[in-house]
C-alpha cells in the first residue's frame, strides 16, 4: 500500500477513537442534567465510532499494514443545551464526512481499488450520520423551551438500539 495512504487510515483510525470520545463527554454532559435517554443516545453514538475505528484497524492488518496508533485529543466537554450539543455533534461528523472524502480522493489518485471501496461504506455512514443530528437538531428546534416535549425527545432517544 502506498504509505501516505496507510499513514492517513492510521490517523483516521485515531480520528474515530477521539469521535468516541467526544459521544462519551455529551453522555456524560446528558447525564449531569438528568436527561438519561440522551445519555444512552450518546453511549450508543460511543459504541458505534468504536466499531468504525476498529473497521479501519481490520482494514488496515488485513492488506499487511501496521497499524499505529496516535494520541486522541481531550474531548470539548461543556455544552449549553441539548441543542448546543448536537449542533456541535453535527459539525463534528461534517469534519469526519470531510476526512473520509479525502481519503476516497488519495485511494483513488494512488489507484488503490480496494480502499476506494472500503471507503465507500463509510460515505455511506456519513450520510446516516449527518442525517441522525440533522433530524435531532430539527425537533429540538421545535420545542424549544416546551419541557414536556423534551422529555417526550428524552424517551424516544432512550430507546436507541433497543429495536
Amino acid at each position: 500500500m502506498n504509505k501516505k495512504l496507510v499513514d492517513n487510515l492510521n490517523e483516521q483510525t485515531a480520528y474515530e477513537l477521539y469521535s468516541a470520545y467526544i459521544y462519551v463527554a455529551m453522555a456524560a454532559y446528558f447525564d449531569s442534567v438528568n436527561l438519561p435517554g440522551f445519555a444512552h443516545w450518546m453511549k450508543v453514538q460511543a459504541k458505534e465510532e468504536t466499531g468504525h475505528a476498529m473497521k479501519f484497524y481490520e482494514y488496515i492488518v488485513d492488506r499487511g499494514e501496521k497499524v499505529v496508533l496516535g494520541p486522541i485529543a481531550k474531548p470539548h466537554d461543556s455544552f449549553s443545551s441539548p441543542q448546543d450539543a448536537f449542533t456541535k455533534a453535527l459539525g463534528h461528523e461534517q469534519k469526519v464526512t470531510a476526512r473520509i472524502n479525502a481519503l476516497y480522493e488519495e485511494a483513488k489518485k494512488v489507484k488503490d481499488t480496494a480502499t476506494e471501496i472500503m471507503l465507500q461504506w463509510f460515505i455511506s455512514e456519513q450520510v446516516e450520520e449527518e442525517k441522525n443530528a440533522t433530524a435531532i437538531i430539527a425537533q429540538l428546534d421545535m420545542i424549544k423551551a416546551n419541557a414536556p416535549a423534551l422529555l417526550m425527545l428524552e424517551q424516544v432517544l432512550a430507546k436507541r438500539g433497543a429495536e
